[in-house]
């Protein structure tokens, strides 16, 4: 595991750059201290899209070359997944090897107390690595985030973790993001809905505060033109 720790500095003696044929996140195993400026560091993980530029050969030196600094982005591989998506063409390529797959793209906030549960549970069951883990608070002691309910007084461990699983037994769609939702809320966390969800209507509202919700609902939308938040995230309407 690496720590990174940042701080602003008012000069550097260097600025790394990790837009073309460096890459970060292997970085951090060779560098002690390294020097960015702060648009860099914001985009530090653009060029290998949180490590998903592998699965394209991507991470080869002679292949960035060939896509060239201006496809090296997060832009480029959306297309590209979305291509696949449309496609099938690893899912088609993993059939020929007997291998089923999944697409597990999530990121989860969990009470730092059983981050370790956590942390244990995502590597026995899916498997993926590297995992982004940062730590999240809420910042205001009396903040309350009804819709995205955290505790203001603990300190939360964000986990990312995106990637495909692939198995040789046949599961319903959705079998393993389901499983990391369930134990998300064993754990007391939530995770972010950006991604695909498989929550019961029950659930989705006992996690993300559907009264409150609904209270605004009929306030600024008595008459249903938008979709509800479930609609949108799980039913993806």
């Amino acid at each position: 595991m690496v720590l990174n720790v940042a701080r602003f500095e008012q000069a550097a003696p260097w600025a790394s750059n990790y837009e073309f044929e460096r890459i970060y996140y292997r970085s951090l195993l060779e560098m002690p201290v390294d020097h960015l400026a702060v648009r860099d560091d914001l985009w530090r993980w653009d060029t290998d899209w949180f490590w998903c530029s592998r699965n394209f050969a991507a991470q080869n030196p002679l292949v960035r070359r060939l896509f060239g600094r201006s496809h090296l982005n997060s832009r480029t591989y959306t297309r590209l997944m979305r291509m696949n998506a449309r496609w099938g063409l690893t899912r088609r390529l993993s059939a020929l090897r007997g291998m089923h797959t999944e697409s597990v793209i999530q990121d989860v906030d969990i009470p730092i107390g059983r981050a370790r549960d956590f942390l244990a549970f995502l590597l026995r069951e899916i498997g993926i690595l590297p995992v982004w883990i940062c730590p999240v608070r809420v910042p205001q002691p009396g903040a309350a985030f009804v819709l995205y309910p955290l505790d203001a007084g603990t300190l939360y461990v964000n986990f990312g973790f995106w990637d495909v699983v692939e198995c040789r037994e046949a599961h319903e769609e959705g079998h393993f993001n389901r499983l990391v939702e369930q134990e998300v809320l064993r754990l007391g966390g939530i995770k972010s809905l950006y991604s695909d969800s498989f929550f019961t209507r029950e659930e989705f509202d006992r996690a993300y505060g559907m009264a409150a919700y609904e209270a605004l609902k009929q306030r600024y939308d008595p008459e249903e033109r938008a979709p509800r938040l479930y609609e949108k995230c799980v039913l993806r309407r």
